[in-house]
């Protein structure tokens, strides 16, 4: 997953913080309600980038040419190991990864079957649209996350080099085309209304998450500023849509 342009203005770092955000993951898991949000935040995200990686070999299937279909499969496998990164620390914790993705495996392929991409375009649009989306819901809640939790998550959300290879892609595709521009904005905003709802979805549907999001154990979160995160995410959107070349 990544954020290409990192639109969204928080504090990845944490500066100054304090309460769990201070903490480092010895202490901060000693709280077991804040110790399941986290293994369910990294479930969600362990199977998140198993699916970007299904998801890029499968366009990779779809490239106009062979060196596309190379730079997809490099970007393919810079995900996979993120998802290895990711088991690899809920195995350290004492729990199964497999255990920890499969509450969240039904949303995420839910979303994924009834985004299915038609073309090339529509598939390089998902992936910078969407997982941008993820990525950036992600960054905001890893600024209340202990610092040992803080620095993985950020850290698989590094960028793969799939934003800059989709602008690139899709802008001259534009450019070639124009009349193509209408129906990928159509697209994206599709993508951006259903990428929303699925993450509203899986954490309304996990206690320990929906808890930290609202101000029960994470550092500083309330409902209020629930609603400005998701304002900070649909601004980066429509600079992402921008550097697109399409209309948000």
């Amino acid at each position: 997953m990544e954020t290409p342009d990192n639109a969204t203005d928080h504090p990845e770092e944490a500066p100054g913080a304090t309460g769990i955000a201070a903490q480092d993951w010895a202490t901060a898991s000693a709280e077991p309600q804040y110790r399941a949000a986290v293994v369910d935040l990294l479930g969600a995200l362990a199977y998140g980038e198993l699916a970007a990686f299904e998801r890029l070999a499968e366009d990779a299937k779809l490239a106009p040419t062979l060196g596309d279909k190379a730079a997809l499969a490099k970007m393919a496998a810079a995900e996979f190991h993120h998802f290895e990164q990711l088991s690899d620390r809920l195995a350290a914790v004492a729990e199964d990864p497999t255990a920890a993705m499969e509450p969240f495996a039904k949303a995420l392929d839910d979303f994924h079957r009834q985004t299915a991409p038609s073309d090339w375009l529509e598939g390089l649009v998902k992936a910078y649209v969407g997982d941008s989306i993820a990525s950036d819901f992600y960054r905001e809640v890893a600024a209340r996350l202990d610092t040992d939790t803080r620095s993985l998550v950020l850290a698989v959300l590094d960028d793969t080099g799939h934003g800059n290879f989709a602008v690139e892609k899709v802008r001259a595709a534009i450019e070639a085309d124009p009349r193509l521009g209408g129906r990928l904005a159509l697209w994206a905003r599709r993508l951006m209304g259903e990428a929303l709802s699925q993450a509203q979805r899986v954490v309304a549907d996990r206690d320990a998450l929906s808890t930290m999001l609202v101000g029960g154990v994470a550092d500083g979160f309330d409902l209020a500023e629930v609603g400005r995160m998701f304002s900070r995410i649909t601004e980066a959107h429509t600079k992402r849509m921008a550097a697109l070349g399409l209309a948000a």
